[in-house]
């Protein structure tokens, strides 16, 4: 199994990030908690986690009060 994110802009259509390639779930996210204000200053608003093929989940990257 691989795990990686996908990112989206503010209009739900892909955003650039790393492609970076975990081998669990727990790896994946400890690495968008260290990088996740870096890519929100770049224009990514969502994180998608994907598992191979299949989304785990979406998480914003916004703060709760937007």
């Amino acid at each position: 199994m691989a795990w990686t994110w996908r990112y989206e802009n503010g209009e739900g259509k892909p955003a650039d990030g790393p492609t970076e390639t975990f081998t669990s779930q727990a790896d994946a996210e400890s690495w968008l908690g260290q990088t996740w204000r870096r890519l929100a200053g770049t224009g990514v608003v969502t994180a998608v986690l994907v598992e191979d093929d299949r989304v785990e989940y979406r998480m914003s990257l916004l703060p709760a009060s937007e």
